[in-house]
């Protein structure tokens, strides 16, 4: 029945056939009723492409919405369902008060009406809040609360809509709905399981609330609706527990069902489709942001399932898979399953590909995941090719900024494992290193000068010979543009230069005594730090020291380097208490400064 059917069909209703009581017919509307229908009759005859939520069309309905008559009220609820199915936009508070007046009607189908009407509206930003705002959200639980399903599904669908706004999920949250959506979660209509499975979806997109729905009993709910038969409700389900698994707190509750839990996704992995399968990937990353998630994803096999996802011609599987691995490989006990997976050669295939950056970041920090392990055999990385792959990403001239900074800091760890440092530099490797400290990007430079660093601390002959070869041919230019350009004053590079110099020093210290006292740009640059004070602006941090060697303090073994663990996503936070200025750190760096002048201006 069409918009104008529905309201027209009121008007069968203006008159019933009376009992034999002296007259033919027994009027049973009101005056303002009567008008009502008419003005709407006369409308529909007139043009049926009326706007319905302003002037007189708005107020004929309202007046219907408003009657005592069942059928009136019905028709005006059916009337907004059907308006809103086809013309959906913002609305004045005028258009959204009389439904939510039928909202709070005694009859069940006008309810229904009501609660259709403002699912539709819902799905304009400017009417989620209004409807909130005008009271409608109560009325709303209310209904969910009904053991009629009709308005289970149409005011679960609303809220769902509701939900999706940023400002609303708070008071949602507030209103006593969570629970009511959680058991709702577990219905036996299909539809209804749709609509609150994806209510809750909305609502995990904030910690806060992510807390009360784990608190609600939501992550047995979600995990049950992993076994179900409704492609959305599956997908909501899986996408709702990835975002639990983004908190610590979240990841421990399901960690109370890991064993269901990560054998069900790994199924589902690997029968469903490619937007399903992409989901449980990224899902399964989040979970292994805990080192517990990280074992038991892959002892249940789970590599086996990402094998055929990083092979995927769909670049969403593969990123997906990409970044699931990422965070798999920061567990050193995985390692060797993960090479023997036959996943290495598939990852530095996919370093090079400059038109995915975000796929070569997640294959470049995998790689450098494993690499970090010092004890386990390396030759599978030469062997799969490692170096050619990186040199292909760093010489790229569609290398992105982000890229560029994970290669630096998988060769700073490369740069310290016994087995690869070598091929490093037998292969040609540091003139690559040069380049990326010299690309402009802080982040990129700072982790060259630790990779630099490291193979001048080792001690060799061959990696001081080569480094000192690429001293006139980019490396002298890089570390003098770290000691002299403001812009370096405050960030984490210039201690890094400090380290890359005394390194030198120990290593050839004639050599490179000799060039530093005929570079008078790069001495004097280091008296100055030696004998001023750093900026308080600067971010240099004991974080960044941590990853120094020990000789900093006391001159002395190129095998005494420390570095801190390497992890997938890991960020240095800065603090107040770890900013330079008179704080140890940069009383640190004087003291370098002042001894690499002394051991260059005494050198014979």
């Amino acid at each position: 029945m069409g918009v104008g059917a529905s309201v027209l069909s009121c008007c069968r209703g203006e008159f019933e056939e009376s009992d034999n009581t002296g007259s033919e017919y027994q009027p049973l509307l009101g005056d303002r009723e009567r008008q009502a229908v008419a003005a709407l009759v006369k409308l529909f005859e007139n043009d049926t492409r009326i706007s319905f939520y302003d002037g007189e069309p708005l107020r004929a309905l309202t007046v219907l919405a408003r009657s005592d008559v069942h059928h009136l009220q019905l028709s005006a609820a059916t009337a907004f369902s059907e308006i809103s199915e086809y013309d959906v936009r913002a609305v004045p508070q005028e258009a959204l008060a009389p439904v939510l007046y039928l909202l709070q009607s005694a009859y069940a189908d006008v309810q229904q009406g009501a609660a259709s009407a403002l699912g539709n509206l819902a799905s304009v930003s400017a009417n989620k809040r209004l409807i909130v705002e005008m009271g409608g959200l109560e009325l709303l639980v209310r209904q969910m609360l009904s053991p009629n399903t009709e308005a289970q599904i149409n005011s679960v669908g609303c809220i769902t809509n509701l939900a999706a706004d940023e400002e609303n999920k708070l008071a949602i949250a507030r209103s006593g709905a969570l629970i009511p959506l959680v058991r709702l979660g577990r219905s036996r209509d299909l539809r209804v399981q749709r609509n609150a499975t994806g209510a809750l979806l909305n609502m995990t997109h904030q910690a806060e609330l992510r807390e009360k729905l784990v608190a609600a009993g939501a992550v047995a709910v979600l995990v049950d609706l992993l076994h179900a038969k409704d492609e959305d409700t599956l997908y909501y389900a899986i996408t709702a527990l990835s975002n639990i698994a983004v908190d610590s707190d979240g990841r421990d509750a399901l960690w109370s069902a890991q064993a269901k839990l990560v054998t069900e996704l790994l199924h589902i992995m690997q029968v469903h489709k490619i937007k399903v399968q992409a989901q449980v990937a990224l899902t399964l990353r989040n979970l292994a942001s805990d080192a517990r998630f990280q074992c038991a994803i892959v002892q249940n096999d789970g590599l086996d399932a990402l094998l055929p996802l990083l092979q995927s011609s769909y670049t969403a599987l593969v990123v997906a898979a990409a970044a699931c691995l990422r965070n798999l490989s920061i567990h050193a006990d995985n390692e060797d399953p993960i090479i023997c997976a036959g996943l290495l050669p598939e990852l530095m295939d996919l370093v090079p590909q400059a038109d995915q950056p975000e796929l070569q970041c997640h294959a470049i920090a995998t790689i450098r995941n494993l690499a970090a392990n010092n004890g386990s055999d390396k030759q599978a990385f030469i062997d799969a090719g490692l170096f050619d792959r990186f040199r292909m990403a760093v010489e790229s001239t569609d290398a992105q900024p982000q890229v560029l900074c994970e290669l630096a800091a998988a060769f700073s760890v490369f740069a310290l494992n016994d087995q690869l440092w070598r091929p490093v530099v037998e292969l040609g490797m540091c003139h690559l290193l040069v380049r990326l400290l010299r690309c402009g990007h802080t982040d990129t430079e700072y982790n060259a000068c630790l990779a630099i660093g490291s193979l001048a601390g080792k001690g060799h002959p061959e990696a001081a010979e080569e480094l000192m070869r690429l001293w006139p041919r980019g490396l002298r230019d890089g570390l003098a543009r770290a000691l002299t350009l403001p812009e370096y004053a405050s960030s984490n590079v210039r201690p890094a230069v400090l380290w890359v110099l005394m390194a030198l020093l120990n290593s050839r210290r004639a050599a490179v005594c000799k060039v530093l006292r005929a570079d008078s740009q790069i001495l004097a640059a280091i008296e100055s730090i030696g004998v001023s004070n750093v900026p308080s602006s600067s971010t240099c941090t004991s974080a960044s020291w941590s990853l120094l060697p020990s000789f900093f303090a006391t001159k002395g073994k190129s095998d005494e380097m420390a570095t801190s663990p390497v992890t997938a996503d890991s960020k240095t936070d800065i603090d107040d208490d770890g900013i330079c200025g008179f704080a140890p750190e940069a009383q640190r760096m004087r003291s370098l400064a002042a001894q690499i002048v002394a051991l260059v201006q005494d050198a014979d």
